[in-house]
This record gives C-alpha cells, structure tokens and sequence, in this order.
C-alpha cells in the first residue's frame, strides 16, 4: 500500500466537519515549493505553478471575488476553455462559499441563456471568444472576461489583492458546485454537490486509487464535467501530485507525453473516457512505445468494451481500472487497483457507499445474479437538483437515489450495468435491453462499435433498430448483421433496420446519444 497524505488519512467523524477548501490549503501547507501544476498548451510547457503559489493566487482571487460583490452561496458560471485560471478561480471560491457552475465553452447563446437564467448566475467569467454571446443575451450581467489565449502569468487583474486566505466560515453541508447533467431527457438539470459531497468523493477515490505525492497526472479531460474536475483535478491536488494541465485532448501530445520516461514530466497515472483511448490506441498502432512506467489507467464516464478492455492491456502494459460514477453521486464503483479486474465489471462499491438491487415494479430487491435498477445512498449523493423540487423528489425513493442504471451483481461482489431504465425497449409488450443487442453485434471482428434504440411500430409499439460503426476496411451487410445477431438472440430481439455510420452521435465525455440515434431512424 502506498503512502496516502496524512491530511487526507482522518476519521470519518473529523471529514464530516471539513470543508473542501481546508483540504486545498492543507496541500499548499504539507506541500510548499513542490510543483503543482504545469500547464501544456499544445506539446509545450507555458506555466508552472507549486502549490504555494496555487495557494496565494487563489487567495488573492477570492479576495477579488468578495470585492465585485460575489458572497456565500452566489453562483459563478465558468464560460471559458481550459487554462490554469480556471483552476485558481474554482479553488477561490471554495474558500468563500460561493457555487462554482463550470459549463461546455462550445454552448450555444439558446443554451447558455437557459444555463444563466436557472443558475441565477452572479457573475460569469468567460474567455474572449465567449464573452460576445454573454453580452448579447444579457449586456447588464456582470461578466469577467478573461484572455486564456496569454500565458497564465500575463495576466494580472488579481494580483494586487492580499495574500491571505479570506474570513469565512464553509460548513460541510453548504453547496461548492452545481454541474449539469447532460439533459437526454428534458433541459439539463443542475446537481447540486455539497462540500461533503466533494470531499468525500475526493478523500475516497485517493485511497482507492491510492493517488500521492509521488504521482505525475496527465490531465487532458474537460474541467466542466465530474470527472475532470473532481475525480482528476481534486483528487490529484489534495493527494499532493503533479497535474500536467493539457489545454486539450490530442492524441500525438497525449501519447507522447505518456510515453515520457525521463525529465521532470514522467507520468504516472491516466484518466480518461473509452473514446479517448480508442483514438490512443490507433495512433500507438504498430509504434514502439514505452509505457513502462505508468502506474494507473482508468476508463469512465461511458461503457468500455471487453475488447477494448484487452486492447487497452495489449497497447499500453497493464489492465485499465474500470469504475463507474454519476454527477449526482461522485464516484461508486471500482475495480480494484490490487486485486482482480473484471472486464465488463464497473467493479465493488466505494466506502460508505451503500447499494441495492431492486425490481422496477414492486421496488423489492432482487437475487444476486439477477437485474435491476441500482439504488445509491451515501455521503458523496447529491442532495438535489438545483432549483427543481419535482425532478429532486422523482430521484429520490425513502432515502435512496435511483441511478437509473439496470445492473447486477456476481457471486464475487462485482457489479456490472447492464442498460439504462429509460433505453429499454418495449416491443409487442416484451422488455428488451438494447445493451444486451449491442453486446452482440459488438463481437463481430468488422464492427467498432454500435448503438441499438427503439422506434416507434404501429404493430409493435416499438421496433429495434441498430447504429452500426464498422472498421474501415469493413464489407459487411445489413444482411450479415441481422443473421447474426438470429444466432444469438430471439427473434424479436434482432433488430429490423441497420444504419451504418462513420461514428455514433456522443457527448462530451463518449456517452452516445440514444435520441440522436433515434432522429437517424426517423428522417
């Protein structure tokens, strides 16, 4: 077991009366000169930052914040791309007690102006080219604009504030961020995650993981989702690592960057989405690279297939670490970082994370081995949806947050999701899981990929029909596909119509998106 921050290693019953951002500066304390960010913007280094530097600067920034009227409980928007002030920023709230809302810089003005209306957005920090949209949809909103196109040192309108960290007192249960979910169903919703939600997902996924000082992460998620921000960037700060901060994902300066194994930059550990590591492992190819040296790889926020499962270990050296986590919870599941790796498996539950199993109809629980939707309760479960009381109550049932994931758990303790509740289709009144059907089609050498949905069917009610992504060089027909998946499934389970695509319609973190496959069908 290797050597966790003493700040981080406290009893349950201290956790329960800290605040995120006693945690950040505990790290400056323990840490001092030691680097803790370098950001990359594109192959090169432009700033490097230590952590007592981090510390001032986001104690200078707040003192900025409290100044233009930001108070306890106001929220922020960040609109802006990825850069290091976006990180002093986020960390100078925390210690004032105001709601970091991060969101997509890509928005659209109809989108944003929804996001600014149901946050109740105090200020809005944006970066130059998103300061224009802003403006447009409300000229009075008090907007920071921020140029991330200079060099983090370059800019300075925060700097002549005191050094010192601010006067107020941030209670476990006040909210430090709302992130959105992505909204397939309905607008988005924004989850509300309280410092002990944070701090919990944070300390636990540190042990799990067993993240230290002696670990270098290669960074190159977005910063405005959960696993980004908080599984990556909070965990890697209050763990005393160093973040290489890469101002965006591409494959030749991510590759090379890992495959580093001399100088001040040799990483250690990797987090990432299926997507992601599909688009590294075609680069990589044939090519002779080094991974030796690389102490963890993890794959979230979207399904990783077994055979990518076994990819990833070909490519790279070692086993990812699959887990699985909601904006709403943090982090629930992982499979072990010592131990065995279930392929397919999103591995056992988190600490003080309880889980149960239960029939969608009767809501009692169901036999190991058997499916059904998982239900969460534990200190990292959000406690609502902001401003939306009807959606925060549909969430909860007696205390338990509903995941809406269908799954099940093995004779060994090792869960596995096996579709999302709202995906199931309901063809001639039989339930059918579109995950099972892709799994199917998924085995076939000459397929990538694949996305099964149900439309609707005057005779059926609905039909299953099938997004297919096949390799380049593929020939195979609707036909051949179709004969397949008869080999393997009943009938009424093999889908009707196959659509081939160059790729599937996804967001930001890989997940496909069902209704988007859906349009496919009915244009």
């Amino acid at each position: 077991m290797r050597n966790i921050p003493p700040h981080v290693c406290i009893r349950r019953e201290r956790m329960d009366k800290r605040a995120l951002k006693d945690y950040f500066t505990e790290s400056a304390a323990t840490y001092k000169e030691k680097t803790a960010i370098t950001f990359f913007r594109g192959p090169s280094v432009e700033t490097e930052i230590s952590y007592t530097e981090l510390n001032r600067d986001s104690n200078r920034m707040a003192h900025m914040f409290l100044e233009k009227g930001v108070q306890k409980g106001d929220r922020v928007i960040f609109f802006m791309p990825k850069c290091l002030l976006f990180v002093i920023a986020h960390i100078a709230l925390q210690k004032i007690g105001a709601i970091a809302v991060p969101l997509n810089p890509g928005f659209k003005k109809s989108e944003m102006s929804y996001f600014i209306a149901d946050a109740s957005a105090k200020l809005v920090l944006t970066g130059s080219e998103q300061a224009a949209t802003i403006t447009e949809i409300d000229p009075e909103l008090h907007e920071i604009v921020i140029q991330t196109e200079l060099p983090y040192q370059e800019i300075d309108f925060f700097r002549s504030y005191p050094d010192s960290l601010p006067e107020k007192v941030i209670k476990p249960t006040d909210p430090g961020l709302i992130i959105y979910t992505s909204g397939t169903t309905g607008k988005p919703k924004g989850a509300v995650l309280t410092n002990r939600n944070l701090v919990y997902d944070a300390t636990n996924i540190i042990h799990i993981w067993e993240i230290t000082d002696s670990d270098v992460l290669c960074h190159a998620l977005p910063l405005f989702h959960v696993h980004g921000l908080c599984f990556a960037l909070h965990t890697a700060l209050i763990g005393g690592s160093h973040v290489l901060l890469l101002d965006q994902f591409s494959v030749e300066t991510v590759v090379d960057r890992l495959a580093q194994n001399k100088g001040p930059y040799v990483c250690t550990v990797f987090m990432a989405v299926p997507p992601m590591y599909g688009k590294m492992m075609d680069y990589v190819g044939e090519k002779d690279f080094d991974f030796g040296h690389m102490r963890l790889w993890t794959s979230g926020s979207a399904p990783l297939l077994v055979k990518d499962f076994e990819r990833i270990k070909k490519t790279f050296g070692k086993e990812p670490v699959e887990r699985e986590g909601m904006t709403e919870t943090g982090m629930n599941f992982s499979n072990p970082v010592r131990g065995v790796r279930k392929p397919g498996s999103i591995g056992v539950p988190f600490p003080g994370l309880e889980v149960k199993i239960v029939d969608l109809k009767t809501f009692e629980d169901v036999e190991p081995g058997q499916e059904g939707e998982i239900w969460l309760k534990g200190p990292a479960v959000t406690s609502g949806y902001w401003q939306k009381p009807d959606e925060t109550a549909s969430a909860f049932e007696k205390g338990w947050f509903r995941s809406g994931d269908l799954g099940k758990v093995d004779e060994d303790g090792y869960y596995y999701l096996t579709d999302r509740c709202k995906h199931i289709i309901i063809s001639g009144g039989e339930n059918i899981s579109p995950k099972e059907i892709e799994g199917v089609i998924n085995q076939l050498d000459e397929v990538l990929e694949s996305s099964v949905v149900g439309i609707p069917d005057k005779t059926w009610g609905e039909k299953v029909v099938a997004a297919v992504v096949t390799k380049a060089e593929s020939g195979i027909k609707a036909g051949e596909i179709q004969t397949y998946c008869k080999k393997h499934l009943h009938n009424w389970k093999c889908p009707k119509e196959i659509a081939f695509l160059k790729e599937l319609p996804k967001n930001t973190m890989g997940k496909v998106l069902k209704e988007d496959v859906k349009k496919i069908f009915e244009t």
